[in-house]
């Protein structure tokens, strides 16, 4: 079966309303002065991405603006484009691939060139190139999206206050089994519980599972819809769609859990004998500068990785949230079993239903 892809070419965005980061223009001319020659003789760059539109929009034309690069940009689902660079590895296509987790990485190293941007140094300790080849650019936490109206009375600051009988059936969530954003939640209460393989935090999951009462919902975005349409009192959610929600008005509460906020990184990187490899290093330094941070952080509903990034007021700043860390290694070797686990506490609850 042939796979979807989406080719588009941005050229400049014409429209002058986009004049992000202030580096795009009306004029399709060079602002910054910088040109082919100075790009190793090409002012070309080919990107695979599975990124959403409003950080496309947020990044590609202005790069295109600032160095004159041309950017080709083929879009398709993150599985999709890993078995391509897999196929294309002896005559790669692409220069970069610009998202996907830390996880599809670190088990396709073998891909890419090693790069480490001067602007590393500038990100966030925890969220720094550590791979030699692997750059986060943004972060997404599990959080819980809340329905003031549906929580009337109860203090809902964390993982603990969702122990109450009195919202049984009303806790949505996704399958930890089939769904990134529901498996990370779960990674997450588990760390916050006191660790993957601890008793205590597995006696957390099947309490919590009791009360969700069966009511898995068959996409992540179903449970943040859910709550905001006053389905459900409170979703296991994550952080882009929550606070895109609260941009847009609806009547929720992002909540990051008082236990501990895990945010996992959107990573690029630069493919093993590009052709473009210059730009390429252009483009991974560009996407962690500072005014593209600030971007970010104020115009989209990604999270930035640079200290001290500007925010929008709906997005909490770093700083003031308690963060855990994943053990990013234990979950990618123990997934397998992390899922069976689940599986086998969630089977065991539905049987006794």
């Amino acid at each position: 079966m042939e796979v979807s892809i989406m080719k588009k070419k941005w050229m400049y965005y014409a429209a002058c309303g986009l004049a992000l980061l202030g580096l795009t223009a009306c004029s399709s001319d060079n602002a910054s002065g910088e040109n082919a020659s100075d790009n190793g003789g090409s002012d070309s760059l080919v990107i695979y991405s599975p990124n959403s539109e409003g950080l496309i929009g947020a990044t590609i034309p202005a790069f295109e603006e600032k160095y004159g690069i041309k950017v080709e940009l083929i879009q398709a689902g993150t599985g999709e484009l890993f078995k391509k660079l897999e196929s294309e590895k002896e005559a790669p296509v692409a220069d970069v691939i610009f998202g996907g987790s830390y996880t599809q990485y670190a088990t396709h190293g073998e891909l890419f060139e090693n790069y480490v941007s001067p602007e590393n140094e500038n990100v966030i300790k925890e969220y720094q190139n550590t791979t030699g080849y692997s750059t986060p650019y943004t972060l997404d936490g599990s959080v819980l999206i809340v329905n003031p109206d549906l929580t009337k009375g109860m203090n809902i600051e964390g993982y603990s206050d969702l122990i109450k009988p009195e919202i049984k059936g009303k806790i949505a969530t996704a399958d930890p089994a089939n769904s990134s954003s529901a498996f990370a939640q779960l990674t997450n209460m588990l760390q916050a519980e006191g660790g993957y393989t601890d008793e205590k935090a597995w006696t957390y999951v099947k309490d919590l599972f009791t009360l969700i009462d069966g009511k898995i919902g068959s996409s992540s975005s179903g449970v943040y819809k859910a709550v905001a349409d006053g389905e459900m009192a409170v979703g296991l959610s994550y952080e882009d769609p929550a606070v895109k929600l609260l941009n847009d008005g609806a009547n929720v509460k992002v909540v990051y859990p008082k236990e501990g906020t895990v945010f996992l990184p959107a990573s690029a990187a630069i493919i093993k004998n590009a052709k473009n490899k210059e730009n390429a290093k252009k483009f991974i330094d560009f996407i962690i500068s500072q005014d593209v941070q600030d971007t970010l952080g104020t115009t989209t509903t990604n999270r930035p990785v640079r200290k001290n990034a500007k925010t929008s007021e709906n997005m909490k700043p770093i700083e003031q949230i308690k963060t855990l860390t994943e053990d990013y290694d234990y979950v990618i070797k123990n997934k397998s079993d992390i899922v069976k686990k689940y599986n086998e506490i969630f089977t065991d609850i539905q049987s006794k239903q």
